[in-house]
Order: C-alpha cells, then sequence, then structure tokens
C-alpha cells in the first residue's frame, strides 16, 4: 500500500484522527494535499491506532512518519 491509498481511507473514514508529526497535528486531507508527488507514491504501513510508517527497500517497517492520536 502506498501513503496516497492510507491518506484517502483515512480521509474516508468517519473516525477521524490526526496525523501528527515534529511539526504539528495535520488531518489526512491536509496530507493530500501538501505532500509531494514522489512522497505520496511511497511504500507504507499503517498500524491502525497507532502509526504510519514507511516501508524500506528491505521490506521491513521503516520511519515512523505520522503518530496517529484521535480527534477529539
Amino acid at each position: 500500500m502506498v501513503l496516497r491509498e492510507i491518506l484517502e481511507q483515512l480521509s474516508e473514514d468517519e473516525e477521524q484522527v490526526w496525523l501528527s508529526d515534529r511539526k504539528g497535528d495535520w488531518n489526512a486531507d491536509q496530507l493530500l494535499g501538501n505532500l509531494s508527488e514522489p512522497m505520496l507514491r511511497r511504500q507504507a504501513h499503517l498500524q491502525p491506532g497507532l502509526y504510519i510508517a514507511l516501508i524500506n527497500d528491505g521490506g521491513y517497517l521503516g520511519e515512523v512518519l505520522y503518530r496517529v492520536k484521535p480527534k477529539n
């Protein structure tokens, strides 16, 4: 799965969440509109309720991009 697909899935989900990084909190729609095309095509993994991480060239989880927080 690529990052774009994960963000689109989160955007459509009724239970909205914040995606948090060192710069702040974002919703999925903001990231879809602001991230570069190469970044959106990167292989990634969503661990529901915890994080979104990149998948490295070896097929393993790599850098955690965003921590998932409830939007309460």
